[in-house]
């Protein structure tokens, strides 16, 4: 009987562990079950997005979390901006562009960024980490990213008075990146589901393994809203492929899959992928014999 195999697709952890240190982590525990298992960092749209793609595409990978970075410890959901992607792309010589949305501290409805970008320099595909539409994005991330109920309750009324926006407000996405996603389409940009994207451009395929492992920081309801932890879920589950999500907090994993949740200490999180990784690997072994 042929040894078991797994493979560790993780997203990243954010400000904690990138993907593809996650990935390692997992694949360290497996090893010292004795089990193989492949890694394959993943991303969907947000932190890790232009890495993961890393000549999977020769389109010019632009991330918008590398310079509206998110930080849990300094969150300032007024003052946050995206106004330096509009400076970046301003400044982009290219045929091809992709533009990869998520995990950016804004939410400006990309006002920053229309400040400074008048046109887009080249067809452009944006990758959504989310289907939020433009309305529904400060209500559904406006608190992760620092704002209180009354602050909310203001943004979405800013966000419905821009004009600008409204006729791209409905589009899958375009509340992606704090309204960064109806800004770009405002500019004639394709959004894009950014997880399912980025799992064709790396090939995605659960048929050759027993076990998927996959997981970010945290895993809630926004998972389902195109993470890409849940695309990774759904494709498991059509491929008959077991699959397990792990996450620093687990509050309401995918549907149909097993759902670990780690000690939610940042300090311990590859520690406790390391022994997540063991003792998978160890139940792999132990129901194959």
């Amino acid at each position: 009987m042929s040894r078991p195999s797994a493979l560790a697709c993780p997203d990243s952890l954010k400000s904690v562990l990138a993907a593809s240190g996650a990935a390692a982590a997992l694949a360290e525990g497996f090893a010292q079950a004795g089990v193989e298992c492949t890694t394959l960092p993943l991303a969907d749209g947000g932190e890790g997005t232009r890495v993961a793609l890393a000549g999977k595409t020769t389109a010019t990978v632009v991330e918008a979390a590398e310079v509206i970075p998110f930080d849990p410890a300094n969150r300032d959901i007024e003052r946050a901006s995206s106004r330096p992607l509009g400076e970046l792309l301003a400044r982009i010589e290219t045929d091809d562009l992709v533009v990869a949305l998520g995990g950016t501290a804004n939410m400006d409805g990309g006002a920053g960024l229309l400040e400074v970008l008048a046109e887009l320099p080249a067809p452009t595909t944006v990758l959504c980490d989310v289907q939020t539409t433009l309305y529904d994005a400060p209500r559904l991330f406006g608190p992760q990213k620092g704002a209180t109920p009354e602050l909310v309750v203001e943004l979405e009324a800013r966000f419905r008075a821009d004009a600008r926006l409204a006729p791209y407000a409905s589009l899958p996405g375009s509340g992606a990146a704090g309204g960064l996603g109806a800004a770009l389409a405002s500019l004639g940009a394709k959004l894009v589901p950014g997880a399912a994207a980025v799992l064709d451009l790396v090939g995605f395929d659960p048929h050759p393994y027993d076990l998927v492992v996959t997981g970010e920081g945290r895993i809630d309801a926004t998972t389902a809203e195109g993470k890409v932890v849940a695309e990774v879920a759904r494709r498991c589950i059509a491929a008959g492929v077991r699959c397990i999500v792990f996450g620093g907090v687990v509050q309401e994993p995918p549907d149909g899959v097993e759902a670990v949740a780690l000690s939610g200490e940042p300090a311990r999180a590859r520690e406790d992928l390391v022994a997540l990784g063991l003792r998978l690997g160890t139940g792999l072994l132990d129901a194959s014999r």
